[in-house]
């Protein structure tokens, strides 16, 4: 980058620019907008960044994030406790929230399985949703709590059917219902940039895995 600019503009957009979905040109016009703003709204701004690990946790039960542990999900008796939707990212739990079609639990994976990347089973949160499963089928839970079906919501990608793959040969001695997500959504699609009404339909049209 040019030194004509000072180097703590060219810092921040050095800083910006390594975001993903911000190239140069948007870390740049990001970067003159808050030259341009007042103090007040980019101190907000900064206590907001600087906050954000600092009054969030994982919630124990499905490693969203939140404000508590377990998360307003995990404990809100309104939900359907009988099912287990199982996504890659957080964004995709709440892209899936947005459709209002879904009433039952989520479990976040952190990620998929992607050899070449070196992301094995031990990267993700696999063995914490198998847990959850083996304590369900150990009897401790009453009828309304107990899990009768997990949802496999992962990306159809190569690396979401390979992560769907494996969850669902671990299920099979399990007494489940065991869905995949119906092909509403394209493949090598990510399921955050998915508008509400496809998800809708791929919830509602999924069918056994």
């Amino acid at each position: 980058m040019s030194h004509f600019l000072p180097k703590t503009v060219r810092d921040l957009i050095d800083e910006m620019a390594r975001l993903p979905g911000i190239g140069p040109k948007s870390a740049q016009r990001i970067a003159m907008h808050l030259l341009h703003s007042p103090e007040s709204k980019i101190e907000s701004l900064g206590n907001a960044v600087l906050n954000l690990k600092e009054n969030l946790v994982f919630c124990e039960n499905c490693w969203n994030i939140a404000e508590s542990n377990p998360c307003k999900i995990c404990t809100d008796e309104q939900r359907d406790r009988n099912v287990i939707c199982v996504v890659e990212d957080i964004l995709d739990a709440q892209a899936i929230e947005k459709t209002r079609e879904y009433k039952g639990l989520y479990h976040v994976l952190h990620g998929a399985l992607s050899p070449i990347d070196g992301i094995g089973p031990d990267q993700l949160k696999l063995q914490d949703l198998f847990k959850r499963i083996e304590a369900n089928d150990s009897g401790i839970h009453d009828e309304n709590s107990k899990i009768s079906e997990i949802i496999l919501a992962t990306n159809p990608s190569l690396e979401g059917e390979t992560t769907a793959l494996y969850i669902q040969k671990h299920l099979l001695s399990f007494d489940l219902k065991i869905t995949r997500i119906a092909r509403g959504l394209p493949v090598g699609g990510d399921l955050e940039y998915a508008d509400e009404v496809t998800l809708s339909r791929a919830m509602t049209g999924r069918g056994e895995f």
